[in-house]
């Protein structure tokens, strides 16, 4: 890899991770080419970007943009979102569906983040799945009045018959 290559993996890496809330660090290898394929297409699926790069490049673009620098050896794919679930639920789930994907490290929110903390970030709900909710619970009186009429309605018409 020349030295143009590594600056352009580099500059790619700081933007990416400059504009990310989680950065989580994984164990790939022995995995088959179709398993890191189903990794990338779960991690499409959940606006998460997956990318094998090389320790030292990871740790410069960490340090360009001034986040925690991780200690990372070996062979390591690096999952990163815009929020901090999403990349969560994706490593975990995939980690526990593939034994030999292994969860090592990560950064969340700017900081150091352990496998239990990636693991409680990945058992929260996603934002769809919270504005789900939201949407729910604001509906709900609505919903309550308009099942209200409806069984008014077939009361009366239970009444005149």
């Amino acid at each position: 890899m020349t030295k143009e290559q590594k600056s352009e993996v580099v500059d790619f890496l700081a933007e990416q991770f400059k504009a990310s809330e989680a950065i989580i660090v994984c164990v790939y290898k022995g995995l088959s080419h179709k398993n890191l394929e189903d990794l990338r297409k779960m991690a499409k699926e959940n606006n998460t970007s997956v990318k094998v790069a090389k320790n030292r490049l990871v740790n410069v673009a960490l340090k360009n943009i001034k986040l925690e620098q991780l200690e990372l050896t070996g062979a390591n794919i690096y999952l990163w979102s815009d929020d901090q679930v999403s990349a969560c639920k994706v490593a975990a789930k995939f980690a526990k569906e593939q034994e030999k994907f292994i969860l090592k490290t990560g950064i969340v929110e700017g900081k150091t983040a352990s496998i239990e903390t990636i693991n409680t970030f990945a058992k929260l709900p996603s934002k769809d799945e919270l504005i789900g909710m939201l949407l729910s619970v604001w509906t709900a009186p609505a919903r309550n009045f308009v099942t209200g009429l409806d069984n008014l309605r077939a009361k009366k018409e239970e009444d005149a018959a």
